[in-house]
């Protein structure tokens, strides 16, 4: 049985825009990495750079794998292609009902991360400085426990009197911790809108890669008179 060309060609130019979006992926998270002003602070409570580089780094030798095994109609690297599509898929599902179920958790995990910044005077003054950059930008005020974590209240947690924010003595009360948790919320309907839409590209690849698989199988058995 010959193998179908068109599926052939198929997971080859899938497997490209696979590897073209790997290396997408890992150069903007580089050049975020060198270029941009990080905060330790949300850097702690989100690690996003260094997740991108890894996803990035995955996502092109997948893609190298599917690539080279659909034109050179190798079933090694078809096979290996697919079962890592099946494990991302799997962590993909868990990491998502994970997310959805155990919300109160995953709140929790950021919270205690957050923490152990607290007491705010013992910090360097990086931190410090990355925590009064943050205040300014999310109208907050301390970490965990709101104004009392700073034994001297900085001038970033100050507010005028007619903003909806500001409760009392003219300070921000609201902890930081819980602004980035809203902020997280907020963009919770897009990052699941991306996860649905890798699972999908995710699924079609392992059933691309699979009956191509199968059909290079039944290419290379012996016919039998």
């Amino acid at each position: 049985m010959a193998v179908n060309k068109c599926i052939k060609f198929l997971l080859f130019f899938f497997n490209l825009l696979f590897w073209l979006s790997g290396c997408i992926i890992l150069g903007v998270a580089i050049y975020l990495k060198v270029h941009k002003d990080g905060n330790l602070i949300t850097d702690e409570a989100i690690p996003g750079i260094d997740f991108m580089i890894a996803i990035g780094v995955i996502i092109m030798v997948l893609g190298f794998l599917g690539c080279c095994g659909a034109i050179r109609e190798n079933r090694c690297m078809l096979l290996m292609f697919f079962i890592s599509l099946l494990v991302i898929f799997i962590l993909l599902l868990a990491l998502g009902i994970l997310g959805a179920v155990e919300e109160k958790k995953v709140k929790d995990w950021v919270k205690e991360r957050l923490e152990k910044f607290t007491p705010l005077s013992t910090q360097p003054e990086d931190v410090k400085a990355d925590l009064e950059k943050l205040q300014t930008e999310l109208k907050c005020c301390g970490l965990a426990n709101g104004p009392s974590d700073w034994t001297k209240v900085p001038d970033s947690c100050r507010c005028n009197a007619t903003e909806p924010d500001c409760k009392s003595n003219a300070i921000y009360q609201t902890p930081c911790a819980t602004k980035i948790i809203e902020l997280m919320e907020k963009n919770m309907e897009v990052v699941l809108g991306i996860a649905f839409a890798i699972a999908i590209l995710l699924i079609f690849g392992m059933v691309f890669s699979m009956i191509l698989y199968c059909q290079i199988g039944k290419k290379e058995s012996p016919t039998t008179a």
